[in-house]
């Protein structure tokens, strides 16, 4: 009777399910079954043309030994003899060409002379070669002195402005950018930057001759002009040259407030960073308002203004270290040495051969970190690549 009992139990049970539409297993079977298929997993973007870029560089660096590294930071004067062989041996960086290097030669011939540079820096590093000239207009002409390169003598800023405005200015930039690109020159070392309006100053007749704030439209629009262009630009001469003596010869003491730089000064050079400036070149200027005992070019602090105050991250250069007004500063003529560890990225100079070897020594001795010849072959591979040198 128990038995029975619970037989009818189960069975209300059951009837009792089904009436409430059917049991839990028939739930689930009545439910759509999903054909669930692995995924692929998704593919990575596409680095960008940055990413691409940094990456060449970062490649590029750590293939560099210590002796090619410390040559990519010299950006120097041809020399007499051995301009060849010298690329090579001393793993260059740059060569500028001045007068006596352009005189008397037709376009062929230079650009086979260039070319001849090129193409040791191929078979050194495979590193393209920065190729410089002064090439400003007016009273520093490098190249259009010569006929045979230039159809004229490039007229100075001031010149160009007085015919046609900043129209004429920025066509002239543009045809005297195109042809120095066609003569195998990648780098102009211009505009001037300077803020200068009295005709006695040194640096009057090569800088525009008016007043920072039109001076800072004038390097901007140039800059510009530039940068479209592919050709490198160079802002000189950092922190500004005012009514300074030339330092080619000697000296030259700048007393003025810190004020006046940064109201007058620090314009144009502002505006050229904000308008894509590759370069700025640091003078020989000694600026007590911000190192009462070393000339610009040799000052941490002049550099650490440039780096902070103004935003700039970009090369940063030498004056010539040829110069008189360094001279004195170089311990057993090591300029080269300092001028690195106050923050320079290139040296400019003549006496290469001297100086490289003591850069090297000062890394391997432990006087400048490794570090920060790393990062400053890294600035300068950069700027190779933006122009087209590298990456093609």
């Amino acid at each position: 009777m128990k038995r029975l009992f619970t037989i009818l139990l189960a069975v209300l049970s059951l009837l009792s399910l089904t009436a409430c539409g059917g049991s839990p297993t028939e739930e689930t079977s009545q439910e759509p079954l999903v054909d669930i298929q692995p995924q692929e997993p998704e593919a990575p973007p596409e680095p960008t043309p940055e990413e691409l870029a940094a990456q060449e560089v970062e490649d590029l660096l750590a293939s560099l030994t210590l002796e090619e590294k410390v040559g990519q930071l010299f950006f120097v004067r041809v020399p007499d003899t051995d301009a060849v062989s010298d690329v090579s041996t001393y793993h260059l960086g740059g060569y500028i060409l001045f007068g006596r290097d352009t005189a008397d030669k037709t376009a062929d011939a230079l650009i086979q002379t260039i070319q001849s540079y090129q193409d040791a820096a191929a078979v050194d590093t495979g590193i393209p070669l920065l190729i410089g000239v002064d090439e400003e207009g007016g009273t520093v002409v490098r190249a259009s002195s010569n006929p045979d390169l230039f159809p004229q003598r490039e007229p100075a800023p001031q010149t160009l402005f007085a015919q046609g405005g900043m129209d004429l200015i920025l066509q002239d930039a543009r045809q005297k950018s195109m042809t120095l690109l066609d003569l195998g020159v990648n780098v102009n070392f211009a505009p001037v930057a300077d803020v200068s309006t009295d005709p006695a100053d040194f640096i009057y007749a090569r800088s525009f001759g008016q007043d920072a704030q039109a001076t800072a439209g004038y390097v901007a629009q140039v800059v510009g002009v530039m940068e479209e262009e592919h050709i490198g630009s160079v802002l000189k001469h950092f922190p500004g040259y005012g009514n300074n003596v030339d330092t080619h010869t000697g000296i030259a003491l700048d007393q003025r407030p810190y004020e006046t730089f940064q109201t007058a000064d620090f314009l144009p050079f502002q505006a050229g960073i904000q308008a894509g400036a590759d370069a700025v070149l640091v003078s020989h200027n000694i600026a007590p308002s911000m190192d009462e005992s070393l000339p610009a070019s040799l000052s941490p602090t002049v550099h650490q203004i440039l780096r902070e105050a103004l935003g700039f991250d970009g090369v940063v250069l030498t004056d010539d270290l040829a110069m008189d007004a360094v001279m004195e500063y170089a311990q057993n003529g090591s300029a080269a040495v300092l001028a690195i560890q106050a923050g320079n990225d290139m040296v400019v100079t003549t006496d290469f051969q001297t100086q490289i070897p003591q850069v090297i020594h000062a890394v391997q001795s432990g006087v400048i970190a490794e570090s920060q010849i790393d990062q400053a072959v890294t600035r300068v591979l950069n700027w190779k690549y933006e122009l087209g040198l590298l990456g093609n």
